[in-house]
């Protein structure tokens, strides 16, 4: 758990009842518990709006759709073409041996 082991962990507990009481932990523990929630609540709502964006748009592509294939194909062209550039900015270079 989060790289705690049993000792750290209990020596944990033993601080947090000494700081806060045994009154008051329960109150904590659930102001901690409610703002996970709205934490959880909220980004599960910024996900979907993402995903409803792109539904709406026609962005939603998985790879599978798209094929690796197809992936692999354009980039290798487009390595070619950025070749070429390259070549008709720069023209041929030669090596020179010594």
């Amino acid at each position: 758990m989060f790289g705690i082991g049993g000792g750290e962990f209990f020596v944990i507990i033993l601080i947090v009842l000494m700081l806060f009481g045994s009154d008051k932990i329960p109150e904590i523990a659930r102001g901690l518990g409610k703002g996970m929630q709205q934490l959880k609540n909220a980004t599960n709502d910024i996900k979907s709006e993402i995903h409803k964006s792109a539904d709406l748009d026609g962005i939603k592509k998985t790879f599978t759709e798209i094929g690796t294939e197809d992936i692999s194909k354009n980039i290798t062209g487009e390595v070619d073409k950025m070749k070429e550039n390259l070549d008709d900015m720069t023209g041929p270079i030669k090596r020179l041996d010594r």
